[in-house]
């Protein structure tokens, strides 16, 4: 057992200081805000997301405001991290048992289990301590969509409150390099100068927290190591995949982000069998290292047979493990826009009539269809603009909507059609105003 604290201290170093370290807590994201908010719910809070994303940076969030405003005691608070190899000889059961022998808590206990799904049988563990009403409040993480998923949905169901965390917005970047917008109509040009400046950073390097603020030189290395963790700790040693395989799979699909592939275009283009392709895109998305966006169609089946599109968690990953030289900023764009979309919590599909016009976005709201989205950097040639307007419009007509949006990277203004209005607006803005 004195093995077993030794490590635990090592984690929880607030037993001894009776604070978090500075450089542990970072800068605040709204997502703390809001697990703050419930931070004394009864329910499991689950962060799930990409490695990398800044869950375990959330967890000494929570962890200091819970020392330093609700005067917790310092060992009423155990953080575990699965990921750390010493502490793989023990269960969870065994690690509960001598923290508690060593404390004899009394009172509320805060759990933090840091890449949880590394623990067999923690599901299990929690549930029985959640209903045994033992005054432990549970948080846990994971890089895998499938955290609360299938068994463990089943074993959690009505237990969890579940929270997706994604690399940094572009609110985030910008207020993480001191740049407060309170009115974006009312900004000067300078201000919109240093904006644009930051976003086209932001669209080539993307969101991950611990890249964004490195020097240049260090940024395609840390993002490949990134993407080599993600493909063999969370898809090939937990699902035994081809490592080779897998790799050329992510590569292939990140390098086409935004791009309409199916099943049977995989096999043609890799020579992959249609049902380890299914499969290992199904590893892919469970890591949040893809998505995939489906047509939308009354029909489920009408869905579930077109093609799919395939969008990358981050502009910056995706670029480092690409094998294509050029910017592809209208890609990059669309990617961006995606995944802002995916953070507020939007129903989208794309769209295609039999004629070939093309949406990249429809967002629906419950049964119906409530706007359109196509994301286009430069719209200034006259045949791009009407090939991006006249697809709106027909969407607007099938569905009966009166506004969609064209975004771009710096044009604004509206068009009136005959169903309605379409608004180009720049990113920036878009991004700021969501």
């Amino acid at each position: 057992m004195d093995e077993l604290l030794r490590i635990l201290a090592d984690w929880n170093r607030w037993w001894e200081t009776g604070d978090v370290l500075p450089e542990l807590v970072g800068k605040r994201r709204q997502y703390t805000l809001e697990l703050l908010a419930e931070i004394d719910a009864p329910e499991v809070k689950a962060l799930t997301g990409v490695r990398r994303s800044g869950k375990s940076t959330i967890f000494y969030q929570l962890i200091d405001w819970l020392l330093r405003n609700k005067n917790v005691v310092p060992h009423h608070i155990l953080l575990v991290n699965f990921e750390d190899e010493a502490l793989s000889h023990f269960t969870l059961d065994e690690i509960f048992n001598a923290y508690q022998t060593r404390f004899s808590a009394e009172g509320d206990v805060y759990l933090f289990l840091d890449e949880v799904q590394e623990s067999q049988g923690w599901e299990r563990w929690i549930r029985k301590k959640y209903d045994q009403r033992q005054k432990i409040h549970f948080f846990v993480t994971g890089s895998s969509a499938g955290l609360l998923s299938g068994e463990y949905a089943t074993l959690l169901t009505g237990r969890n409150l579940t929270t997706t965390i994604y690399p940094l917005s572009f609110k985030e970047v910008l207020s993480f390099s001191e740049i407060e917008i309170k009115d974006i109509s009312l900004i000067s040009q300078e201000t919109r100068n240093l904006i644009n400046g930051v976003l086209l950073r932001y669209l080539a390097d993307g969101g991950f927290p611990e890249i964004v603020f490195r020097e240049e030189k260090m940024k395609r290395r840390l993002l490949n190591q990134y993407f080599q963790d993600i493909v063999y700790k969370d898809i090939v040693n937990r699902h035994g995949c081809h490592p080779t395989k897998i790799k050329d799979l992510a590569a292939y699909l990140m390098t086409n982000v935004s791009n309409l592939t199916s099943l049977r275009a995989l096999r043609g283009t890799l020579g992959y069998g249609l049902n380890l392709i299914g499969e290992y895109l199904d590893y892919l998305e469970d890591a949040f290292l893809i998505f995939q966006l489906s047509f939308f169609d009354y029909s489920l089946k009408r869905q579930f047979v077109n093609p799919r599109k395939i969008y990358a968690i981050d502009n910056g990953l995706r670029n480092a493990v690409a094998f294509k030289f050029s910017h592809d900023k209208g890609r990059l764009m669309e990617n961006l826009v995606f995944l802002e979309l995916k953070r507020r919590n939007r129903d989208i599909f794309y769209w295609k009539d039999k004629r070939g016009k093309e949406v990249d976005f429809l967002v629906r709201k419950e049964l119906e269809i409530e706007s359109a989205i196509q994301a286009c950097f430069d719209p200034e040639d006259e045949k791009t603009l009407q090939r991006e307007v006249s697809s709106l419009e027909a969407a607007m007509r099938e569905y009966d909507f009166k506004r969609s949006i064209i975004i771009t990277m710096n044009d604004s203004r509206t068009l009136k059609v005959d169903m309605g209005t379409i608004a180009l607006v720049p990113l920036y803005e878009w991004l700021l105003t969501g």
